[in-house]
């Protein structure tokens, strides 16, 4: 049975079965943790990347004689950037995790439609209905 990890809040996943969600190939599995691989990998070089300019900035401010009250107030606007980039970032992933999932949806239910038990029933049903507007 397939199963996909979900990030929670604290950065750690999941597990839950999507079995009914998703009817993806192995190919296109592959090729999605494939980019899932790259992309983690190309977050944590920019966090590492970000932590050295930011080291940098601190010793440029303290070389140029930035007083701690200019620190206080840049670091709360950072705070205040970091937070309004990581809301829009989970929004990002929600809407996408939606999509995905709607898309998923749709293509199961479109193949149960087309299956043979299911126009069996429909096939019942509308000889029922018939029967009915008869009586």
């Amino acid at each position: 049975m397939p199963h996909a990890r979900t990030e929670t809040s604290v950065g750690t996943y999941e597990s839950h079965s999507t079995s009914e969600l998703e009817d993806l190939t192995e190919p296109e599995q592959r090729e999605l943790k494939a980019k899932l691989t790259k992309s983690e990998a190309e977050i944590v070089t920019l966090r590492h990347v970000l932590a050295a300019k930011d080291r940098r900035c601190g010793k440029l401010k303290r070389k140029l004689g930035f007083t701690a009250l200019v620190g206080l107030r840049q670091n709360l606007s950072k705070s205040w950037l970091d937070v309004q980039v990581s809301n829009t970032y989970v929004e990002q992933k929600v809407s996408a995790a939606l999509s995905t999932m709607g898309t998923a949806l749709c293509r199961k239910l479109g193949g149960i439609k087309k299956s043979a038990t299911f126009r069996s029933f429909e096939g019942i049903f509308n000889k029922h209905m018939l029967n009915q507007g008869r009586n």
